[in-house]
């Protein structure tokens, strides 16, 4: 199987990429990193899947120049990564040399390949020193989050193509302090409040730091999610309503309208942090592009079974994933154009992230991943819909390049179009790999 695009059905400066975060492949354990809450949330049982962590993970950190071959043989443009904050400040605080040093050797890698370098600053792997006095409910983390940015920038900004401030804000606040499923695993109102705050402020501090470093590129990765009520009673889509606004419309009227949602900030306002609204102009600061990292819908029904927000996830009826995730195309082109309506504009776009986690095994050499083939086939359709309605698209980067540690599922869930061995840490290209760079290698 092929793709039926090319790179000829794209403008020339659009970008194909793949992504990657720190923590996922680089191997926490090397290089004197410290230690982050994501190491304490995997050694508490129950919490990561046969409590496994990103001690190893994909080795990245020594095996950085093939990876980095991996992408440019793959034919893409550009190459989105993320820096670890525990191994830039192993104590929160300071910066490490040695860690600096390998993302001077990563992005000078990327760059000799001809590569665009994307970075992300933070993609969830807090100091578990941090996490000592707070985390992201504590306000003064915003501080420390513009030390880290002045440290980075300070180190490879001269060769970044852009940034981003901070990967996905809702997995960050709501899975980690409202349902617990991500790291630091509370399940806290309040410190969710502060959080869904805090880490928008920690961008704005983040953002004022790159823009007086001459930064004109900067931006942040929202996810979103389609939520689709389970019927068409009223009470259900109440509910889906609610759960847009906690997962889409919270930080996207923010960023974008310096306000947060008055049905949501009415439930949460009790648990906000004292004079939270005077921020808001900083946080609503213009950006250069905005990152969509795009999955999946929930179906969603009321019940009065739990406390606010009254809604539960029910199981839909389309083509799933690995993940148990709805495969729902469409819901990529209507974010894409509900996002230019209603907030963004003439604002460029990146998809930074889109993918599929499917259960495939090495045969003969070969992995048959012919799902994540045809998922990636309609997903990029509905990018070129998008486009075709007005939508400034600059790019669409997959997720992800390489078989990784898949957060609280550990290593039983694969994203990649690369097959890793995590025994023997051998890669094996997947068909999805030979596709892309069959129909989008330049010349």
């Amino acid at each position: 199987m092929s793709f039926t695009f090319t790179r000829q059905d794209f403008p020339e400066d659009f970008a194909f990429g793949v992504a990657t975060s720190a923590y996922q492949i680089e191997g926490a354990s090397f290089g004197g990193a410290g230690r982050c809450h994501w190491d304490t949330f995997a050694t508490t049982p129950g919490n990561v899947h046969k409590g496994q962590d990103g001690g190893v993970a994909c080795d990245h950190y020594h095996l950085m120049e093939s990876d980095l071959d991996l992408v440019r043989d793959g034919g893409f443009d550009a190459y989105r990564f993320s820096t670890s904050w525990a191994r830039v400040m192993p104590d929160g605080r300071t910066p490490s040399a040695e860690g600096l040093d390998f993302y001077d050797r990563l992005v000078d890698g990327i760059v000799a390949r001809g590569l665009r370098p994307f970075l992300t600053l933070y993609h969830w792997d807090l100091p578990s020193a941090l996490a000592d006095i707070g985390g992201w409910p504590n306000r003064d983390i915003a501080d420390r989050f513009a030390d880290f940015t002045q440290a980075v920038v300070d180190r490879i900004g001269d060769r970044l193509d852009t940034v981003a401030t901070i990967n996905e804000p809702w997995c960050i606040a709501w899975l980690g302090h409202f349902t617990g499923d991500h790291a630091p695993g509370l399940r806290d109102i309040q410190a969710t409040a502060r959080a869904m705050h805090n880490v928008l402020l920690g961008h704005a501090r983040a953002l004022e730091v790159l823009r007086v470093e001459g930064q004109r590129n900067a931006g942040i990765v929202l996810n979103f999610t389609y939520p689709e009520p389970a019927t068409d009673a009223p009470m259900d889509v109440a509910a889906a309503k609610v759960f847009d606004g906690i997962s889409n419309r919270w930080f996207a009227d923010a960023l974008f309208h310096g306000r947060y949602p008055e049905d949501i900030l009415t439930e949460l306002e009790p648990h906000m942090p004292v004079g939270f609204a005077d921020d808001l102009p900083a946080i609503s600061a213009p950006l250069d592009w905005l990152g969509v990292n795009y999955y999946t819908r929930n179906v969603i029904e009321h019940t009065d079974s739990t406390a606010w927000p009254h809604y539960r996830e029910v199981p839909g009826t389309l083509r799933k994933t690995d993940m148990d995730w709805e495969i729902y195309p469409e819901g990529l082109h209507a974010f894409l154009t509900r996002l230019t309506r209603d907030y963004s504009g003439g604002l460029a776009i990146y998809v930074t992230e889109n993918g599929m986690a499917s259960d495939e095994r090495v045969s003969r050499g070969r992995v048959d991943d012919k799902e994540r083939m045809l998922f990636f086939e309609d997903h990029v359709e509905q990018v070129q819909r998008a486009m075709a309605d007005g939508v400034p698209v600059k790019g669409y980067f997959v997720w992800s390049l390489l078989d990784n540690f898949e957060w609280a599922y550990g290593y039983s869930k694969r994203f990649g179009i690369v097959h890793v061995d995590f025994a023997t840490q051998d890669r094996t290209p997947k068909a999805s790999y030979f596709a892309f760079r069959d129909a989008i290698s330049r010349g």
